[in-house]
């Protein structure tokens, strides 16, 4: 079985990917300044103000959160409803910096599936976590407290990882973080080495840039593309693959949630497409049903279901 998919020609990003950044590192160390000196309650009482501005003056993010709450909540969204899903998206954004720092006693966190990750650990050959722009990928940092084996490094586009290495910078330039930028020339080589290693890579399997391959797969009632690299890629090196999501409660709560996606160990060539393809279904199964649970947790402000070829 192969897998339909939909390669878009030509160079250009998706939307999301070719939007100018809002932030910039001076504002974001300011930030990070600000919050560890104050501490995260003070500095939270700003999140409101960001939130509020976001909602009035970005009409393009305020589009695409209209359309995704109206799928994730069957209704009409509220002006309220906007608010709360740009405040949930600032909420994660602020606790990065304390998250990053290893403020981990500021947040109640509590674990759904941690047998799942611990069996991954026990083999000792790796696995991927696939995200997505839900909630909190940083929050994970807290489960080394509890399971001292766990090392996580994420794998993502050259582009992103430089900005990601920028933020950290910021935030804490101590900070220890894998990143492997993929498109360079031992990307394959340190995926290989840290899976060897018995590490645990993290992947967001949600976006893609403009010429990625992607498959159509129904979500919150509609088709939507969906990348099929990141389960390429597990698939090609033969690793299980588990679904995370680390969702933002309000206050200071989280909750992570680890789930069995696909198990690529014995996957031969032959059927290797098929197994993709379920492994894509079944982790936007996973993402709808955290969506429709906890719908001001998924942060991806643009039109997720209009076509790629028909963006901009």
């Amino acid at each position: 079985m192969n897998i339909p998919q939909r390669a878009h020609p030509g160079t250009s990003q998706t939307e999301w990917a070719g939007r100018p950044e809002r932030s910039n590192t001076a504002m974001l160390r300011l930030m990070t300044w600000l919050s560890l000196k104050l501490g995260r309650a003070p500095t939270r009482l700003l999140l409101g103000g960001a939130s509020l501005y976001y909602l009035l003056f970005s009409s393009v993010s305020r589009t695409a959160s209209r359309a995704y709450l109206r799928r994730a909540l069957g209704r009409e969204p509220r002006l309220a409803d906007l608010f709360r899903h740009f405040h949930g998206f600032a909420s994660t954004i602020h606790d990065r910096i304390f998250l990053i720092n290893a403020r981990f006693d500021l947040f109640q966190i509590e674990v759904h599936g941690e047998d799942v990750i611990r069996d991954v650990l026990a083999a000792g050959r790796g696995a991927f976590l696939m995200g997505a722009h839900m909630g909190s990928f940083e929050v994970t940092r807290a489960i080394g407290r509890r399971q001292p084996g766990l090392k996580v490094a994420m794998v993502m586009y050259e582009e992103n990882a430089r900005k990601l290495n920028a933020a950290l910078a910021a935030i804490n330039p101590a900070a220890e973080q894998d990143i492997i930028p993929l498109g360079q020339l031992d990307s394959m080589l340190r995926v290989q080495s840290c899976l060897d290693a018995g590490m645990v890579l993290g992947m967001l399997g949600d976006r893609t840039l403009g010429d990625d391959p992607t498959v159509s797969i129904p979500f919150l009632g509609e088709a939507a593309e969906f990348p099929v690299g990141p389960m390429r890629l597990a698939a090609m090196l033969r690793r299980p693959v588990l679904f995370m999501s680390g969702l933002y409660l309000g206050g200071n709560r989280y909750a992570i949630h680890f789930e069995k996606l696909a198990d690529f160990s014995e996957i031969n060539r032959q059927g290797r497409d098929a197994a993709i393809h379920a492994a894509i279904a079944a982790y936007a199964a996973s993402l709808e049903r955290h969506s429709r649970t906890n719908p001001y947790n998924w942060f991806n402000f643009f039109d997720f279901w209009r076509p790629k070829d028909a963006r901009p």
